[in-house]
């Protein structure tokens, strides 16, 4: 979209990533004039000649009011500590030419980074309903993503599938090529992951294990939603037209929940493998980071404190999808 050009102004809606509230916000020109949102609302943009206020609707509600740009808001943004992959930190700060200096240049020489990690707006179009290409579960260990997938698969086969994923192992005397698993050589394997045609790979005891991008779109050629649970890094890779995934966050219950739903699972026989307290304690961690450094991927947050209602919960949003409208990223769309 030309955003220099106003006759296209009044297409543009935009999805913020932030919660935002002009009473607490000590930049805005009039307090009263302004807008507030929550993350997830669409804003449909009215006017932006002002580089740093934008006056925009709120479809819910209709409410209009100014906004903070994109410019003014990634200015913001710049200096404030966030976390990047767990374990970090580009932060600086607006004490001292030198240290605003170095700030300005690292921002120019990692623009896509910081565009990326920042995640101000993002620009959508409304869409009729239509069905997902994928659906992907994000979470932490533990949290019952697999059990979530093969219930949908179990309950519906005809309109959900999975991937089959590839390993270098050998097959043991009872498996079968294509079932659990698809076994290749370890030179095609890592022939296949330098040509980037691995979604996701790793070594486990000496073998490599991946999900391959093929088997994503042989489930999808054949009418199905393909359902993934991966590591929440293959969300930059996932979120595009060639994938269409609606994205849910598995999140972790409280500690005491967890603790009681595992004790449950155990008396009832239904797992040998008992978790100490602090493989319970790291998973609320786990879920917790992945919620604050991935959740402007999420489309839908469960919390999964009770397995039959958090099924219910994915089961009815993804029915929803068929049947309503959806805004996407407009990128899927021109």
């Amino acid at each position: 979209c030309n955003y220099g050009n106003t006759d296209l102004v009044f297409q543009v809606h935009l999805k913020p990533h932030f919660n935002y509230s002009p009473a607490t916000d000590n930049l805005i020109p009039c307090k009263e004039a302004g807008l507030a949102f929550s993350k997830g609302d669409v804003l449909h943009i009215v006017n932006r000649e002002d580089p740093n206020w934008w006056q925009a609707v709120n479809i819910v509600g209709g409410a209009t009011g100014l906004i903070p740009s994109q410019f003014l808001e990634e200015k913001r943004k710049a200096f404030v500590r966030r976390e990047w992959n767990g374990s970090g930190v580009l932060c600086g700060t607006l004490t001292g030419k030198k240290k605003k200096k170095k700030m300005m240049y690292l921002m120019s020489k990692n623009a896509e980074f910081d565009r990326h990690e920042l995640q101000i707006y993002e620009e959508v179009a409304k869409m009729p309903p239509f069905q997902r290409k994928t659906l992907v579960l994000i979470g932490a260990q533990g949290v019952g993503r697999r059990s979530l997938k093969n219930r949908l698969i179990i309950i519906n086969p005809l309109l959900y599938g999975t991937t089959v994923p590839f390993t270098s192992r050998p097959a043991r005397e009872e498996e079968r090529d294509g079932q659990s698993y698809c076994f290749v050589s370890r030179s095609q394997m890592e022939a296949d992951i330098k040509a980037r045609r691995y979604l996701e790979h790793g070594e486990y005891d000496g073998n490599l294990y991946g999900t391959k991008m093929n088997s994503i779109h042989e489930v999808v050629d054949a009418g199905r939603t393909c359902i993934l649970d991966v590591n929440p890094q293959a969300l930059k890779q996932l979120k595009t037209a060639e994938f269409m995934p609606f994205v849910v966050f598995v999140a972790a219950p409280e500690l005491d929940t967890l603790r009681a739903m595992h004790k449950a699972v155990v008396d009832a026989g239904l797992t040998t493998k008992l978790l100490t307290e602090t493989d319970l304690k790291k998973t609320v961690d786990e879920s917790a980071r992945i919620r604050r450094v991935y959740s402007h991927y999420f489309d839908l947050t469960i919390v999964n404190d009770n397995l039959d209602k958090a099924f219910e919960q994915l089961q009815a949003a993804v029915e929803q999808l068929c049947s309503e409208p959806q805004w996407v990223p407009i990128s899927w769309v021109y």
